[in-house]
């Protein structure tokens, strides 16, 4: 039986609908990622599905005694409750026994107990045994450390900051061993470490999980099924993130493919049917031919354009003046706060065109260093020297503009000096079309300000690109707009990011901020890590294992075996249809010739009909060739 059975509902707020129609059904033990752009239903599903909301209409079924978790709802405590207390919330059961426990050893100290009280207390001892009972101070401590909030067991809860007391509901939800799990952004506000605790701990979860995250590498590591919400409904995809994106990707190229013939072949159609109704006067055979693909026609039209929820950069980058080859150096660079120390004599060396991801635990002092590298903080001790030629500019965490009161348009104008319609023209290649150029700044989303930021910088001729959580609070599609942004910029990239799919995209160096020292790391994300989970904060060197040489010539090689047949297979394909092609020119001569003869023309067309069948599959499988063959190879 499923954990959750959601039939026919939707959510509307007035005019606005959110959702309609959902079906869905999740088993139990199934690890589930809920994904979807901003605004289309995810937080309302969670509400649903946790009993805070209720469906417009259908209904929504829960297994019968399964207990459900919502990460997003933060439950009162009393006042003065410490984080030690909001956690040990999660064993109330366990107490509830424990305290009974000591209610009957309490008789049977003082020799009141009775066969009952000592049968009694048998069965609450199993109970309290097999509840993880005595467990629960190892439990505690273990969950404290992964996610990084033992040093705030002592104080009070409400005091900590809202991303502290996140983390703190988690490790609550977690030590409740709720059946269902229901996950709102589990990774904000958690470092790389306890994320890839967490990960290690939902591996081993047998609860049923929904998680709604932005961390495309987070799920790749923790669902194994995809619910994707979008034009108001939802669809269900087999296997993690990664596995979703190619898929949904090729079903997309395969539906503006099938698209994309249908309108050639109702171009075809069409102009036969026309031929047909002017031959067919008088000759009702004909007329009959005539209607019949007038019906198909329509058919066909019934077929929509693929529809695309996604945002694509179509901007550029003005041209800037190349800098040195060196960029930056640090020389025994030293910063703390009184007695606590964010490091000591670092060192550090950028080279122009290096992508530079600074890693590192919360409180390493990773945003410390930007800061200082930008002047805006000052160092203890050591140099920061930047080489000859720097052009740099910032992306903070969190965009503020001097005058939000501005619209878009208008700060992108004042800051830019561009006239209306240049700024205009600009602002569309990030997606600030239509009304959006009118909003006042202050009405954007935390997103929507770093793209008018970005829009801004790039404008600006710089060769040195600094970024602070580039995105944080960004969903999918604007971190993969950013992206494909980023992808087009060609000068030198320093960041501080904990989105691991962003760090393996674009970091050439890795700088680790750990005890003190930055330790670099020269060969990109996945060296890095599987470096440091072996022997963490070792540096290692650049050249590659004799193995992976040899497995590497390998994969060349059955590259190039598959190149050669690709290419053989394309030279037939292109033979094939180019004796197809000559039949139908032909077809089309004999039907102009049989314009007076119906059973001629009838079966001109018939063979016309096979020969456009014959055709389509060609054309789809040149289409994959072409696509899969280096341009100048084919």
């Amino acid at each position: 039986m499923a954990d959750i059975s959601v039939t026919d509902i939707g959510k509307a707020f007035g005019e606005n609908v959110i959702l309609e129609h959902i079906n869905l059904e999740i088993q139990p033990g199934q690890h589930v990622g809920l994904v979807g752009a901003n605004g289309t239903g995810k937080t309302s599903l969670f509400r649903m599905l946790s009993g805070e909301w209720e469906p417009d209409g259908g209904s929504i079924h829960i297994a019968r005694g399964r207990r459900v978790g919502l990460l997003a709802q933060l439950p009162r405590f009393s006042p003065g409750a410490t984080v030690e207390d909001v956690l040990r919330g999660a064993f109330a059961e366990r107490e509830a026994l424990a305290d009974q426990l000591r209610d009957l050893e309490g008789k049977m100290t003082s020799g009141t107990a009775d066969d009952e009280d000592l049968r009694r207390y048998g069965e609450l001892q199993s109970r309290f045994e097999a509840s993880g009972g005595y467990n629960s101070d190892v439990e505690l401590a273990k969950v404290a450390a992964g996610l990084d909030i033992t040093h705030l067991l002592p104080r009070e809860f409400e005091r900590i900051s809202g991303g502290e007391q996140t983390r703190a509901n988690l490790a609550r939800l977690i030590l409740a061993d709720t059946d269902i799990l229901l996950l709102d952004e589990p990774t904000n506000h958690l470092d790389i470490r306890s994320v890839e605790w967490l990960e290690d701990y939902l591996s081993s979860c047998r609860s049923t999980v929904i998680i709604v995250s932005h961390d495309r590498w987070f799920l790749d590591r923790t669902v194994s099924r995809i619910i994707e919400l979008e034009f108001h409904t939802a669809t269900v995809w087999e296997g993690n993130y990664s596995a979703y994106a190619m898929q949904k990707e090729q079903r997309l190229a395969d539906q503006e493919k099938r698209w994309e013939q249908e309108q050639r072949e109702i171009a075809r159609l069409s102009h036969t049917a026309a031929r047909m109704h002017g031959w067919g006067m008088g000759n009702s055979k004909l007329q009959k031919r005539a209607f019949a693909l007038d019906k198909r026609i329509e058919r066909l039209r019934q077929t929509k354009k693929v529809r695309r929820d996604n945002v694509v950069y179509k901007g550029g980058f003005k041209d800037a003046e190349e800098s040195g080859e060196e960029v930056l150096e640090l020389h025994g660079l030293t910063k703390a706060f009184g007695d606590h120390v964010l490091f000591t004599e670092a060192e550090g060396f950028v080279r122009k065109g290096e992508s530079v991801a600074i890693l590192g635990d919360n409180g390493t002092g990773k945003t410390t260093l930007l800061k200082i590298l930008l002047g805006d903080e000052v160092s203890d001790a050591g140099k920061v020297r930047w080489g000859a030629n720097i052009r740099k500019a910032y992306l903070p965490q969190v965009v503020h503009f001097d005058n939000e009161a501005l619209t878009v348009l208008d700060t992108l104008c004042t800051a830019l000096k561009l006239t209306p319609p240049s700024g205009r023209n600009r602002l569309a290649a990030y997606h600030f079309t239509g009304d959006d150029v009118f909003k006042p700044v202050s009405a954007l989303s935390g997103g929507e300000k770093s793209r008018l930021a970005l829009c801004i910088l790039m404008f600006s001729e710089i060769n040195v690109l600094i970024l602070d959580e580039p995105t944080n609070h960004l969903d999918i599609r604007s971190r993969e707009w950013l992206e494909s942004a980023l992808e087009e910029y060609e000068g030198t990239l320093i960041f501080v990011s904990h989105d691991r799919y962003f760090v393996r995209r674009f970091a050439t160096k890795i700088w680790q901020l750990e005890g003190g020292q930055i330790t670099e790391f020269p060969d990109g994300y996945e060296r890095y890590e599987a470096v440091r989970r072996a022997a963490p904060a070792v540096p290692v060197k650049a050249e590659p294992a004799k193995e992976k040489k040899e497995k590497t010539v390998s994969a060349d090689a059955e590259a190039k075996r598959n190149l050669k047949a690709d290419r053989k297979r394309l030279a037939a394909v292109e033979r094939e249809i180019a004796a197809l092609e000559a039949k139908t020119a032909e077809n089309v001569k004999r039907q102009e010739l049989a314009a007076y003869d119906a059973a001629a023309l009838m079966e001109a067309l018939a063979e016309a009909e096979e020969l456009s069948a014959a055709l389509a599959p060609l054309y789809d499988e040149w289409a994959e060739l072409s696509e899969r063959i280096p341009e100048e190879l084919q």
